[in-house]
């Protein structure tokens, strides 16, 4: 078995929903090698996530925004950690209920996805920075 790792980093952009698929596949050349395998995808943060969603109507990332925002809201009066920012407790909330992390197959050298799915960087800070991803590829 062979074992890939690599940190990639993610630039940074505002609250929201962003198809994230090439920017990672752009980053790791090394897949291109793998015949079969999983890539292990791991968000380094608190408050953003990572999600596989529909990649080809954007209206589907404003729509997912506009639910986690109802979701989880802003300035609850009951929110105990307000230090960093109105939008700081409700980011950490929305990145536990998505996650960090995804399993994705590798089939030929490419992330195998669904036709219209694409991996999205769920920002839920209004200015969350750069964003590490740690990938790590298991392969025959």
């Amino acid at each position: 078995m062979k074992i890939i790792q690599k940190e990639i980093t993610l630039k940074a952009r505002g609250r929201g929903f962003h198809l994230v698929t090439h920017d990672i596949e752009d980053q790791l050349p090394e897949i291109r090698e793998v015949k079969t395998g999983l890539a292990f995808l791991h968000l380094k943060h608190t408050s953003a996530s990572l999600t596989l969603n529909e990649n080809a109507d954007p209206d589907v990332r404003k729509d997912m925004e506009s639910i986690f925002n109802n979701m989880v809201r802003e300035n609850e009066p009951w929110y105990v950690h307000t230090f960093e920012g109105p939008d700081d407790m409700p980011a950490h909330a929305k990145s536990s209920i998505l996650g960090p992390q995804l399993t994705l197959p590798v089939t030929s050298g490419r992330l195998n996805l669904g036709t219209w799915q694409g991996i999205y960087l769920c920002e839920h800070r209004n200015h969350g920075g750069q964003r590490r991803l740690v990938v790590t590829i298991l392969s025959d």
